[in-house]
Formats: structure tokens, sequence, C-alpha cells
């Protein structure tokens, strides 16, 4: 038996971690202050050339922020945590710390939306160049990299929406650029990426780390070095994560472990009876063994994961579908204690063009669905009725 003071569980851990600021208290307090004072003029000159002081400017850190980042870490397995205002944030902030003018990125083309529109967007501008690779082929994330020259490579995993994988242990193995993982559809409760020697690890903490679709966050843990030097692009970016916010993320993740299991426990059990349904062409779940990579999945990851993916065997479906549910809705979020049901191809990929989007499998039909609490059998009733009738 392990001792508990030596090497918790992450269910342990995700109620012990993060209590530094508390006190006696068992919440950690909100520390709504924008700025404190120094008690002298040397402190105040320590503290502007300080990496992350808590209480100097709410831009530069925070106790509450710091609780919440704490918590991550552990959860981890990393050195530390740097907490932003989005994932976005977190996003931009790794690109725009790390990287320079002529740098080149290796990205896997199956990633969610808007970082695929950042990267081609304001860090092509900036002189950023990105070569878009198949995660899912091995040996192609290292094969792109330009030495010398590719400074990241970033890939999500399990991808959105597509729920293809990227083989975490390769990803780690590779040597000159930094590597980073777009982990949120499996929180660290399914996968720590850093176990494998990823460098970076980022959340939308909005989603399943915070799950009660009420935070708008964003977290990227990894080595110190690393993130002192994000944190300094991350000042002047101005992504700063509210302490409320942190509060919110940090009560979820007290929550995490056991929520995340019934959601994930749930999706196993749709995703096998929609795979069934004669309405539905084509599931994507990486716990179903008709996934192509399910065997990665069982090797790299503790659960599968709260998202299903299908396709609907009538593609212009899904109009149809959402007007016939009752209980799941339609919202483009993901890990929260409701079901939910968007089409990508007009939502969380409608920025990208026609040929991109069909260049990642994302096509009209293709739902993603964030499974919630409610009682799994309601939630197939729910939708083998629409089903029938669409």
């Amino acid at each position: 038996m392990s001792d508990v003071n030596e090497s918790p569980r992450p269910a342990t851990k995700g109620i012990t971690a993060g209590r530094g600021p508390n006190g006696r208290s068992l919440a950690v307090p909100i520390w709504a202050s924008a700025v404190w004072e120094a008690e002298s003029a040397a402190e105040a000159h320590t503290l502007a050339r300080s990496a992350r002081p808590d209480e100097f400017y709410a831009r530069h850190g925070n106790p509450t922020v710091s609780a919440f980042t704490d918590a991550v870490a552990a959860l981890e397995g990393a050195e530390g945590a740097l907490a932003f205002a989005s994932g976005m944030g977190g996003l931009a902030s790794i690109v725009f710390g790390l990287c320079s003018t002529g740098d080149h990125v290796v990205a896997t083309k199956s990633i969610y939306g808007a970082t695929s529109a950042f990267l081609n967007g304001p860090a092509a501008r900036m002189g950023i160049t990105t070569t878009w690779v198949n995660g899912n082929e091995p040996g192609a994330l290292a094969a792109a990299v330009i030495p010398g020259k590719t400074t990241l490579v970033i890939a999500e995993s399990p991808s959105n929406p597509t729920l293809d994988l990227v083989d975490l242990e390769e990803l780690g193995s590779i040597t000159g650029p930094f590597t980073v993982i777009d982990s949120t559809f499996a929180t660290p409760f399914t996968q720590r990426p850093i176990e494998f020697g990823v460098d970076l690890v980022l959340h939308s903490a909005t989603k399943g780390i915070a799950g009660h679709n009420d935070v708008t966050l964003g977290v990227v843990a990894g080595e110190q070095e690393l993130l002192d030097a994000i944190w300094a692009y991350g000042i002047l970016h101005g992504a700063t994560p509210s302490p409320f916010d942190a509060m919110l993320g940090l009560r979820g993740i007290r929550t995490l472990d056991v929520r995340h299991e019934r959601q994930c426990s749930s999706a196993l059990t749709l995703a096998q009876r929609l795979e069934a349904h004669s309405g539905v062409s084509a599931v994507h779940y990486p716990g179903l063994p008709s996934h192509p990579r399910h065997a990665l999945a069982i090797e790299q990851m503790d659960r599968f994961g709260s998202v299903v993916s299908f396709e609907l065997a009538r593609r212009d479906g899904f109009a149809d579908l959402i007007d016939r549910v009752k209980l799941v809705r339609c919202a483009t979020s993901l890990g929260g204690p409701e079901t939910l049901m968007c089409e990508p191809w007009t939502t969380t990929h409608s920025g990208l063009d026609e040929e991109s989007r069909r260049a990642i499998s994302i096509e009209p039909g293709l739902i993603r669905m964030s499974v919630g609490l409610e009682h799994p059998d309601d939630i197939w009733a729910d939708i083998s009725a629409a089903l029938e009738r669409s």
C-alpha cells in the first residue's frame, strides 16, 4: 500500500492541492485586489523585477490564481503552471512567448479551429510559419521538424472534433523544439502528457477542469524555465485570469475525478449504442474497438474521455435532430454537467474554408457531443427518439 503523504493518487491530489492561501479555510479565498502595497521602496523594486509575484500587481500574479495553478501542476506532475483568461490566451502566449519572426511550428491538422486560425493568421503575419501534418501517421511530427528552425511542435489529443490521437511517447521523444499538447478533451484524469516527456500541457479549463459552464479560463503546465518565458510575454499580452474564475476552476478540480469518471462511463455507453443505430454512419470515440487508435488509447489513457463524435447517415440532419431532442442542448462548449451537441461544420470550425474542413474529416452531419451528468439511459432515450424521427 502506498503512503498517501509520499505519493498520493490523482483523486487525492485533486482534493489536497492548491491550498497555499487558505489558512484555516477549506475553500480558497478570493483575492480581489488589483494591487498590493509595498512595505518599502526596496521591496517595490524587488517585486517589480520578480517572476510571478503573488502580491504586487494582479496582471503579474494573484494568490487565488496561484492556488489554482498549483493544483493543476500537481495533477499534471509538472514543475509549475500558468493561468490565463482563456485557453486561447494560453496558446497565444506560448507561441508569441517562445517564437520569433522566422521561426517554424509543426502542428497537427486535426486541431481546434481557433488554434488553426491563430497559427494561420496572427502567427503567420508575424513571420512564424506552420507545417501541418497528420498526427495519426507515425513519425510525421518528427519528420516535419526543421533542425535549427522549428521552435514548437503542437498537437491536440484527443483532437477536436474527430477525436484523433497522437502518440504521446513519440511526441515527447522529439528533440530540439519544445513540444506542446492541448489536452483539453482529456483532463489530467485521463492522461498526463508530461509523464511521456512532453514539455507543455495546455487546457481550456473552461471545459472539463472547471466543469460547470460558468468560467472562462486557460492553463499551461510544464517546466519552470519555459513557464517563466511564457509568463514574461503573458503579462504584456494581458490575458490575465480573474481571481473569481480561478476560484471556480479550483472548485471544479475538487470534484473533477468523480464527475469525469461518470461522464466517461456514460460516453462509452452512448458511443456503443450510437454505433449500432441505423441513423448513424460512423462513431468516433477512443474507447471503441473500431477507433483506428484504440490500442494506443488503452496504452496512454486512463479513461477515454467525455466527448463522442458521430456522423449522421443523413448529412443534412443536424437541424432536425436538434429540433427534436428535448434533454440534449445545442451549444459549442464541453465538459459541463449538461449534455451538449454541436455541428463543427457550422460552429467550432466554421471559420475555416470548406477545403480545410474537409481535409481534416469535418463534413456536414458530423456531430460533437459532450456527455454530461444526466443518466445515460435518459440521454439515449432522448437521442434515439430524435434519430428515429429524423
